[in-house]
């Protein structure tokens, strides 16, 4: 695979989407030094910073506090797309459908089904135990009895599977089951996400581009993991992290160091670099 280096059109980015956790969060969890400068910068060069997530909006939107009205945010995985402090995408998945999903799951045993309802996330008071990997990414969670007291629009399920079989799970049983109604992709290997046929973090970027008159040829992403497949495909600069399965080696033209070497923030460097800054 290509090193990030042999990328010779660097300069043309004008639109950066970075996959969140292993990707632009370190095993820790934290951010790269510097990140707030570096997401400066490239605004000065002409770049939109773009995290591109499963993370609802507001989770991700208090991980850049200073930047939350001035960059873009794919949350949701692409179901739900903001510009400068404004949606300029969301989609809503058909209620019985996530009813379905929500129910199977909740019946089919250690797993932990989340609704996920834009600004609230919505939990069955029997998975309260997972409270701490829940709210790791939802921080406004609601608890119920039972999904039938929920009556609201939401863009996204996932489920999680404190086994971390999600990869095994998604094969035998939820993707067979939904694949045809729903866009199903592991996110690593606790989570299954649901969305809409069509939504996906390609989609979600592909909106943003046409929003902002950017051609996919000029955007960017860096991913690590089943869920960033779609963006990687869309953009025409498209890198894994050395962190990243081998598979996804196939889905991604250039390889960056990992996630705890601060390979994005090397790749924003460099793309400041080829713009002269």
């Amino acid at each position: 695979m290509k090193d990030y280096t042999e990328d010779r059109d660097l300069a043309d980015i004008k639109l950066l989407a970075v996959d969140m956790d292993l990707t632009l969060l370190a095993s820790d969890g934290s951010l790269p030094p510097r990140m707030a400068e570096r997401i400066d910068a490239l605004a000065e060069a002409g770049v939109l910073f773009c995290p591109a997530s499963g993370r609802p909006a507001p989770t991700l939107q208090m991980m850049f506090p200073a930047h939350k009205d001035s960059i873009a945010f794919c949350a949701d995985n692409g179901g739900w797309v903001i510009y400068q402090g404004r949606t300029a995408f969301r989609d809503l998945i058909r209620s019985e459908l996530w009813h379905e999903v929500l129910d199977f799951a909740a019946a089919d045993g250690n797993c932990a089904p989340v609704l996920c309802a834009f600004e609230q996330a919505y939990v069955l008071k029997r998975d309260r135990r997972h409270h701490e990997a829940i709210y790791k990414y939802y921080k406004d969670i609601r608890y119920v009895g039972s999904f039938d007291e929920v009556d609201v629009e939401a863009d996204k399920v996932t489920i999680l599977f404190p086994d971390y079989d999600a990869e095994p799970r998604f094969a035998s049983t939820y993707e067979p089951r939904f694949g045809k109604r729903l866009y199903v992709t592991n996110a690593g290997r606790e989570w299954i996400d649901f969305m809409n046929l069509g939504v996906s973090k390609g989609s979600g970027v592909a909106h943003l581009c046409r929003e902002l008159g950017i051609g996919l040829a000029d955007a960017a992403a860096v991913g690590d993991t089943y869920n960033d497949i779609p963006m990687l495909s869309a953009v025409g600069h498209s890198f894994v992290v050395a962190n990243a399965e081998k598979h996804m080696h196939a889905h991604a033209d250039y390889l960056v160091p990992s996630n705890d070497d601060r390979g994005v923030a090397t790749l924003i460097d460099a793309i400041l670099a080829a713009k002269g800054r």
